[in-house]
């Protein structure tokens, strides 16, 4: 499916806030909600949105650890057991220094340090640098 500038700002608006209802976002846009409606639909269709999801707040601390890869090891086998791991949040895979970027999330400090060393202990994994994330701005 082709996305025009229309669709764009629809996604725009659900990815600041899902939430926001589509008579709200065809106020914004000066179309109909049956119109919004229409074109979430196609986009759903389309396979241009592929989930919708609930992303949990509440301030619960986050690190994000860039991670280095052994070059004899594929990055994405790395990631996929990354994945495992159930404080992990996001992961990225990356050029420069790192090969992989990890998003963490736990009710606590204590919790989001035994994921960094569940995370150290993975095959494939040879060197971590962790930043705990103090506040997020957007």
């Amino acid at each position: 499916m082709h996305k025009d500038k229309v669709d764009e700002s629809i996604l725009e608006f659900l990815r600041k806030d899902s939430r926001e209802s589509f008579v709200e976002i065809g106020k914004k846009l000066k179309l109909s909600e049956s119109a919004i409606r229409h074109r979430v639909k196609n986009m759903v269709g389309s396979g241009t949105i592929t989930k919708f999801t609930v992303e949990e707040g509440g301030g619960q601390p986050e690190a994000l650890v860039m991670v280095s890869a052994d070059s004899s090891i594929d990055t994405s086998k790395v990631s996929l057991k990354l994945t495992k791991l159930n404080a992990v949040k996001k992961i990225y895979e990356i050029t420069g220094q790192y090969d992989i970027c990890v998003i963490i999330q736990a009710p606590s400090i204590q919790e989001i340090n035994a994921c960094i060393d569940d995370l150290r202990k993975i095959t494939g994994v040879t060197d971590t640098n962790t930043v705990i994330i103090l506040k997020t701005i957007s």
